[in-house]
């Protein structure tokens, strides 16, 4: 067991990827959690799932920033710089989910398995622009 721990720390320290799965993992859980507690208080559901989104990506900047490319954050005006090309890469992340979404339902792909299709494309593709272009 203390192998198998062993195994998994070196991964964690070793991998970018694997602190930004967890990351998008966490940011996810707050995006989920604030979009159902919108909606059982009766909150409208488009406006519940942009509070939520908006709310992943502030968690996710502050878990990217702090635990996953550590040391790799700005000062002064260029924080700002790089805070805004963050909130950039989350939209392209948007647009790759909904243009996957709505193309392979074209196909008649149902809509969980084109939601999956398009968060795998989405993760790759928003994790590439900020490992080498937001977090350089």
């Amino acid at each position: 067991m203390d192998r198998a721990i062993a195994s998994a720390l070196v991964l964690w320290h070793r991998f970018t990827i694997t602190r930004y799965l967890a990351a998008s993992i966490i940011a996810l859980l707050f995006d989920v959690a604030l979009f159902s507690g919108l909606v059982a208080v009766a909150v409208d559901p488009t406006i519940a799932s942009a509070a939520g989104y908006c709310v992943g990506i502030v968690i996710h900047w502050l878990v990217s920033a702090n635990i996953v490319f550590t040391g790799k954050t700005r000062d002064g005006a260029a924080l700002h710089v790089q805070r805004a090309l963050f909130a950039g890469s989350a939209l392209v992340g948007l647009g790759i989910t909904v243009t996957t979404v709505e193309i392979l339902g074209r196909f008649g792909i149902e809509p969980i398995a084109s939601k999956a299709v398009a968060i795998g494309i989405s993760f790759v593709a928003v994790y590439a622009m900020r490992k080498w272009g937001v977090f350089r």
